[in-house]
């Protein structure tokens, strides 16, 4: 089947559902790695329509859910200084670190911002040279090399009172992670085209390859989705475990040469801890020594700042796929989204604020044959 040009076409939906419905002949569960996808996913009952027995688990894909509670607090250490203007997209505001967030501090004086891109706190440096401008940089390979190209302008621009708070995440170690965990039951990945688009498909085949997984490179769309789950439930059944493009008009198995190079001399890998998950080896990305003077974990002192979860969060366990959301016995009562736990209930791509937001309070209902199966788009 050629790949997805148009969107909305119910037909083409249910001849994709049609096709999966007809390849599944036992149960499987496959991990659907970005957030994005899991609010697609929800928003769109596509887990609904799909055969009894074929699950699919949602992953730590969200960039705000797994970034750990002591950058957070680190992250409201900083911004609560007198001289600083903390910048940050705002989908951070909300997340909780230990006593409070970037509101409460914005509240009690201190100057927090919201900004489109990393490139408008450059600018904030620029204009305020007796201020410290920190610029919270958070995420997957996705907005990587905005980030970098930030750093990259301010040391160009000799702007030393730019600063960047980074806690990157990288996708193939949380695989990695995943499938070498005991309670894995991951059988195949539905990957993130975005992180694809950037970082090209060279990590994959072998990861496929160890661990005997197919990997679909998947789009955001509903159709993109289904094709991804169909061309999955395909090589499943055949016993197969390759790597396999299904969003070709933004991936390129090479990725993008330029942005590979900017994050290769900005960055450098290091090991990065989970929110909820703890310490993935090689995980993560920090400011290269070269660039290290704009690293404001490094400017600010905060290094050691540690802190503990709350015991009634188990957004570890969601972000694993151990559980979905409506498991754990604080969503919807003690976790919502006006007093959250945990940043799965605040993220715009947080799979418990997927949950309550599409209303996914109780158990799942049977899944539908194809005939009684409504098309999503």
């Amino acid at each position: 089947m050629k790949y997805i040009e148009e969107f909305n076409d119910p037909a083409l939906a249910q001849r994709l559902l049609d096709d999966i419905h007809a390849t599944v002949t036992r149960p499987w569960a496959m991990m659907e790695v970005c957030g994005g996808q899991t609010h697609s996913i929800i928003r769109h009952g596509i887990d609904q329509l799909l055969p009894e027995g074929v699950e699919l688990i949602h992953g730590p894909g969200c960039p705000v859910c797994v970034t750990p509670l002591e950058m957070i607090d680190k992250a409201l250490a900083i911004a609560s200084l007198p001289d600083v203007i903390f910048c940050s997209f705002g989908d951070m505001l909300r997340v909780p670190g230990t006593d409070r967030d970037l509101f409460r501090v914005k509240s009690a004086g201190g100057d927090v911002r919201v900004v489109y891109s990393p490139l408008d706190a450059v600018e904030i440096a620029r204009q305020n040279p007796e201020r410290q401008v920190v610029f919270f940089g958070i995420g997957f390979e996705t907005t990587a090399p905005a980030n970098v190209m930030a750093v990259h302008q301010a040391r160009q621009r000799g702007l030393r009172n730019f600063s960047l708070l980074v806690s990157h995440v990288r996708v193939p170690p949380a695989i990695e992670a995943i499938m070498t965990s005991p309670d894995c039951r991951v059988q195949a990945f539905l990957a993130a085209g975005h992180v694809c688009s950037v970082m090209g498909l060279a990590e994959y085949p072998e990861l496929a390859e160890r661990h005997k997984v197919p990997i679909v490179v998947t789009g955001f769309e509903p159709l993109d989705i289904l094709e991804g789950i169909r061309r999955t439930v395909h090589q499943l059944e055949r016993g197969e475990h390759r790597v396999d493009n299904a969003y070709p008009r933004a991936v390129r198995d090479e990725g993008n040469p330029a942005a590979l190079r900017m994050l290769a001399e900005v960055f450098e890998t290091t090991d990065r801890a989970w929110r909820g998950i703890g310490i993935i080896p090689d995980s993560g990305w920090r400011l290269s020594e070269a660039y290290r003077e704009f690293d404001a974990e490094y400017r600010f002192q905060v290094m050691d700042i540690s802190t503990e979860e709350s015991p009634l969060c188990r957004s570890g366990d969601v972000l694993q796929g151990l559980i979905k959301p409506r498991e754990c016995a604080a969503f919807g009562t003690t976790c919502t989204p006006r007093t959250p736990l945990g940043a799965t209930m605040v993220s715009s791509e947080g799979a418990c604020a997927a949950y309550y937001l599409y209303r996914r309070l109780e158990p799942a209902a049977a899944a539908r044959t194809p005939e009684e199966a409504t098309p999503v788009v």
